[in-house]
């Protein structure tokens, strides 16, 4: 199976399965000399880890983080950087019943079509539990980001199936297990779970990330650029259906006065482009938008095939979210942190004397 690394210069390479024995990444290109422990990492895991709260998965892993390779007496020496993660809470006889079945929305049927063979087991690859390695890697760009180009990325929920935010406060996202930063919102949002749980349905969510203090000249027209390879990158998290640079689908109904970003001397006046125009960043904060789909593993029956072709009524037991927006906004974050690390590194290679802290006038 190939398409499990992502990025250029700054690269990761995921593996493993949600029943397995464990789960990692392989980070390459990480520059030498940067302190680096496991707890810089844990603290972005503890963030996006299932069971904790009653509002999510309980599937109760630690994700403790375990440094393999790449540091050196807590610093990073420029090689590979090996991430491991164990597996401690796997229960693979509740997807006993289902593994012949095709539930519906689910990766089942397409990976059994390509490969001839799948891990029913949670959904093996296709689980959402390889998102954690993302998140993994995400963290050592995180640090290289900051330390390097100042460079800081944040998320939040912005809406929960028919839930959205009114107020914002970037310290109300800390505070709740939704990271929504309208604190009135999050009573509506436990109810709407609660009963879901109830239900044994689910639901979808959008959730936003921001970058800001992101220099000018990021991005490669005309196929590498900026805000193309972050769609690719968030396009490419589990259960995300659709993408948004800025303004996205809302300019459809704007007009060319209303959408074009205007410059003055203090500098620009909107941010409709969200942060890139013609695929390089243009000094502005990077804003970008995911929807999520309602979880597919559902304890409600739904029509389906067997293997041999009959049709069969599914249900899915275990413990999944009953939305998995809920724990998304690390994994966001993280799939954003990659494609900045790497185009950063990729500008500083084409141009020796890019200056990522002082734009040209």
């Amino acid at each position: 199976m190939s398409g499990n690394s992502f990025g250029q210069l700054f690269r990761i390479t995921t593996w493993g399965e949600s029943h397995g024995p464990s789960i990692g990444c392989v980070v390459d290109g990480c520059p030498p000399g940067m302190a680096l422990a496991a707890a810089d990492i844990q603290q972005d895991l503890d963030r996006r880890r299932p069971g904790t709260s009653r509002f999510t998965s309980q599937r109760r892993e630690a994700d403790e983080v375990e440094i393999l390779s790449g540091v050196f007496e807590g610093t990073t020496t420029g090689t590979p950087i090996s991430l491991l993660i164990h597996n401690t809470d796997q229960r693979s006889r509740d997807y006993g019943a289902i593994k012949d079945q095709f539930r519906p929305a689910h990766a089942d049927y397409t990976y059994y079509q390509k490969y001839g063979i799948r891990d029913y087991r949670g959904g093996g690859r296709a689980s959402a539990r390889e998102t954690a390695m993302r998140v993994a890697g995400g963290a050592v760009a995180r640090k290289c980001l900051l330390e390097g180009y100042g460079i800081v990325v944040r998320g939040y929920l912005a809406q929960l199936g028919p839930i959205g935010v009114e107020e914002f406060d970037w310290s109300e996202v800390s505070r709740n297990p939704f990271f929504c930063p309208d604190a009135a919102k999050v009573p509506e949002m436990e109810a709407l779970i609660e009963q879901l749980q109830r239900e044994g349905n689910s639901v979808g969510a959008r959730v936003n990330v921001v970058a800001s203090n992101v220099p000018t000249g990021l991005g490669e027209p005309v196929f590498g650029k900026l805000d193309g390879d972050i769609a690719a990158a968030l396009m490419s998290i589990n259960a995300v259906k659709g993408v948004e640079i800025g303004s996205g689908f809302a300019s459809i109904e704007q007009k060319g006065t209303e959408h074009r970003d205007e410059l003055s001397i203090e500098g620009f006046l909107s941010n409709n482009a969200g942060g890139v125009l013609g695929g390089i960043s243009s000094g502005q904060d990077i804003l970008a938008s995911i929807a999520l789909k309602p979880t597919s593993s559902l304890r409600i029956p739904g029509r389906s095939l067997d293997i041999h072709g009959n049709p069969v009524e599914v249900v899915t037991t275990g413990r999944h979210d009953p939305c998995v927006g809920i724990r998304a906004t690390p994994i966001a974050e993280a799939m954003l942190l990659l494609v900045l690390m790497d185009h950063c590194m990729r500008a500083r290679a084409q141009i020796p004397d890019f200056d990522a802290k002082h734009p040209r006038r």
